[in-house]
């Protein structure tokens, strides 16, 4: 008889779930999001939509990214990284804004509602992801350098 253990989850399991769950959730934003703001407004709310995910999305996937990538980095550096992912996506969203002011081929209602809708949706999918993993973690009665049985 063979016993083959289940495999314990690494300590950025909660991070992939997050990222997992925050991407199908834009997806069933995208879809929901472009058939109803192409059915009251037509070509223009569909691009709004489309607009409006990218935008609101890949702001919030972006934090999840960046932490996943510094997860493994000394602390002074994970924080350095963090703060500039946090100042580059904010640089970039204004940019953003800012380019797209200037055309009206989009319907600006549903690119707002669109980047509100992306920002709750993912973020609450991003928490699901988070709450739904089993990360085991051990404590011990030891203190540094003994071990639970030296105790006893």
């Amino acid at each position: 008889m063979s016993f083959t253990p289940e495999t314990v989850p690494g300590p950025d399991a909660p991070l992939r779930a997050a990222l997992r769950y925050g991407l199908i959730g834009l997806v069933v934003l995208v879809v929901l999001s472009i058939s109803i703001a192409g059915a009251v407004a037509g070509a223009p709310g569909m691009w709004g939509a489309l607009l409006g995910s990218a935008i609101g999305g890949a702001f919030i996937l972006t934090t999840v990214v960046v932490v996943l990538l510094g997860a493994k980095l000394p602390a002074n550096t994970a924080g350095l990284v963090m703060l500039a992912g946090w100042v580059g996506k904010m640089l970039v969203g204004l940019l953003v804004i800012a380019v797209l002011r200037q055309f009206d081929f989009y319907s600006r209602p549903a690119l707002f509602f669109t980047v509100v809708g992306a920002l709750v949706i993912v973020l609450g999918a991003e928490v699901y992801g988070v709450a739904r993993q089993k990360v085991p973690y051990v404590t011990t009665r030891a203190g540094d350098g003994e071990t639970a049985s030296e105790q006893e």
